[in-house]
């Protein structure tokens, strides 16, 4: 009995070593995650400390020849209006038999006011928040989203919260970055199979914020949306133009796929933008995508205006802006969104420039 006792004993020792250790090596490794604290976030240079990164070289896209055949069935699947692009999938996921419906609740979703936020708030509701500093907070907030390896639909969610908070309540600077980090942390429990834990979300703005003043904020916006958190965002409609502005439906450019998700996300820096809305904004971002790859061709049609709703004019403004943002004439200093589509898994379309200048031809 006395064996069977030390036996036990000696288990649960065992146990509680191994428990410890595996602590300790968490520990261990916490600390290589960034801690930034962006604090009143009074310039770009100071607040947005970069490590440094290992240049990736990535060599010259080579253009696709495409067979003559090919060509004529492009011609009919997206030249021709009267075509159902969503017949040409046999995915169940693709939802072919209901998808207009759906796009159809999107469009009219996206446009209900609570869900929209103020085109000047910036300018009408804050008195101590610039545009300069919610581009620095966005382009945080990438970075964080790519530590905890989050996806891009939790990232577009979290600035939606971000832009409708800050157009009903004034906030300080120095509450700017719990916001950001509260509005990630609803969007990932949202979005995210394992999202990331409140204390987490602590942890990467060094402890500038406790676990109380997160789950506070929290609890505040959630209760401004009124627990609805789901949104239409650009992410949801690009999903579905960029797929009608394929150019090849078997063997689709998948540079075209990863160019629009890195303008879409570069528009989420810019405060201009949030005056568009989210399918105006996938439907600028499939047009300027189309122009880089390819700017001697107008890159609009009768396929893509009728399943974007859209005209070539109706997307000038907000083409135009965003063509500046790849140009890096606003924004530059904003880096974390460039970087992240700088990689070869990304096929690099950051590198990718378009022409200085839009022909006005191709908005007629």
């Amino acid at each position: 009995m006395a064996d069977k006792e030390n036996c036990m004993r000696v288990t649960r020792l065992a146990k509680k070593r191994a428990a410890e250790a595996i602590s300790a090596s968490v520990k261990q490794q916490r600390p290589n995650k960034k801690r930034v604290v962006l604090g009143e976030l009074k310039s770009l240079s100071s607040n947005v400390p970069s490590e440094p990164k290992k240049e990736q070289k990535c060599s010259k896209p080579t253009r696709k020849v495409v067979s003559k055949e090919a060509v004529e069935v492009k011609e009919k699947i997206v030249e021709d209006p009267l075509i159902d692009i969503d017949a040409q999938s046999d995915d169940p996921q693709m939802c072919k038999d209901y998808v207009s419906e759906i796009y159809g609740y999107l469009h009219r979703m996206e446009m209900e006011e609570h869900r929209r936020p103020l085109p000047d708030y910036l300018e009408k509701v804050q008195r101590d928040v610039t545009a300069n500093m919610r581009g620095i907070l966005v382009d945080w907030l990438v970075e964080v989203a790519e530590e905890y390896k989050l996806l891009s639909d939790t990232l577009y969610l979290t600035v939606s919260y971000i832009d409708r908070f800050l157009s009903k309540y004034t906030i300080t600077r120095q509450k700017l970055q719990l916001l950001g980090v509260s509005s990630m942390l609803i969007a990932s429990k949202y979005e995210e199979i394992t999202p990331p834990h409140v204390e987490d979300f602590c942890y990467i703005t060094d402890n500038t914020y406790t676990r109380q003043d997160v789950v506070k904020m929290e609890f505040d916006i959630l209760n401004f949306l009124k627990y609805e958190m789901g949104n239409p965002t650009p992410k949801v409609f690009l999903r579905r133009f960029t797929r009608v502005a394929r150019e090849d439906y078997n063997n689709p450019d998948l540079r075209l796929e990863f160019l629009g998700y890195y303008l879409a996300e570069l528009s989420l820096l810019e405060y201009a933008c949030v005056k568009f809305l989210p399918s105006l904004i996938a439907a600028a971002v499939v047009f300027l995508s189309k122009f880089t790859l390819n700017p001697e061709v107008i890159p609009w049609n009768a396929a893509l205006q009728r399943y974007t709703g859209y005209k070539a004019a109706d997307l000038k403004e907000c083409v135009l802006i965003l063509h500046d943002l790849q140009l890096k004439r606003r924004g530059q200093a904003l880096v974390a969104v460039r970087e992240k589509y700088n990689q070869h898994k990304f096929k690099c379309v950051s590198t990718l420039l378009s022409p200085p200048r839009i022909p006005n031809a191709y908005f007629g």
